[in-house]
């Protein structure tokens, strides 16, 4: 449980930073926003994103062309989504905004955008988020002298859709944004860890989240707002059985760390 106990401790450190407020006096300084990229499980090899630019803006209306945008990175990253699973995550940027609410986001991708499947690569397509962006509704109230870090929670398996016949691919992006600091988790362990099994985080039938297990049986699901779920744990080796963990309370910012679980070899008693 050492890897779990040390993820816990960095998401721990980014909710103080996320909630630390400099000074009750600094109501006309900047604030700061920082914007993390992590991913919920898809069942592909690679999934890589290219963003250039990520640009937030008071007004959840407003126009491509319109003043008032804020741009929070420094410099395009390309990345693999899902290298960002199991508590994992990439920083966007940050940047020093002036105090008020901050109603939408836009992510600009370029055109590396590639999906690797058997072995195989593939383009995908993603024609609106290049041109006027992706446009995300927010809730962000930045605070003079304060830190506010937003998690974006991308969900691969969502978000790529197959063109038909064609055998091309589309990238239609389905991401959940959330203040990090109003948020919880759930970690644990899964045995055997050979299993490699898919673990999500069920609410009222909706899956909030979901990761799948490291080499070592861990698992970490972060970005979740307080209340009780169910933890589906779902194998990737039909070597054994699935099976669900119920009334697991998340009370942020906390991690809610559960006992180990153990599988079922299949056809098992």
């Amino acid at each position: 449980m050492r890897l779990l106990s040390t993820i816990s401790m960095i998401i721990a450190g980014i909710f103080l930073f996320a909630s630390c407020d400099l000074s009750s006096d600094l109501s006309n300084e900047p604030g700061t926003m920082k914007v993390l990229l992590t991913d919920a499980p898809g069942d592909y090899e690679e999934v890589w994103i290219d963003v250039q630019e990520v640009r937030v803006h008071k007004q959840s209306d407003a126009e491509e062309e319109d003043n008032g945008w804020r741009t929070i990175n420094d410099q395009p990253v390309r990345l693999n989504l899902l290298e960002l699973t199991n508590g994992n995550y990439e920083i966007l940027g940050e940047a020093e905004l002036e105090p008020g609410s901050y109603n939408q986001m836009r992510l600009i991708l370029g055109d590396q955008n590639e999906l690797v499947i058997n072995g195989e690569t593939h383009h995908l397509s993603t024609p609106s988020a290049q041109q006027s962006g992706l446009k995300l509704q927010l809730d962000a109230e930045i605070e003079g002298g304060s830190s506010y870090t937003l998690l974006l929670d991308f969900d691969a398996s969502r978000s790529i859709v197959k063109a038909g016949n064609s055998g091309r691919f589309n990238l239609k992006p389905v991401i959940k944004a959330v203040n990090l600091a109003q948020t919880g988790a759930i970690g644990g362990a899964i045995e055997p860890a050979e299993a490699l099994p898919w673990v999500y985080a069920i609410s009222d039938d909706d899956t909030l989240g979901g990761t799948q297990a490291s080499d070592e049986g861990d698992f970490l699901i972060i970005g979740l707002q307080s209340g009780s779920y169910q933890i589906s744990v779902k194998p990737s080796s039909e070597d054994f059985n699935s099976t669900v963990i119920s009334n697991i309370e998340v009370s942020a910012p906390d991690t809610t760390v559960i006992d180990t679980v153990s599988l079922e070899a299949a056809g098992g008693e």
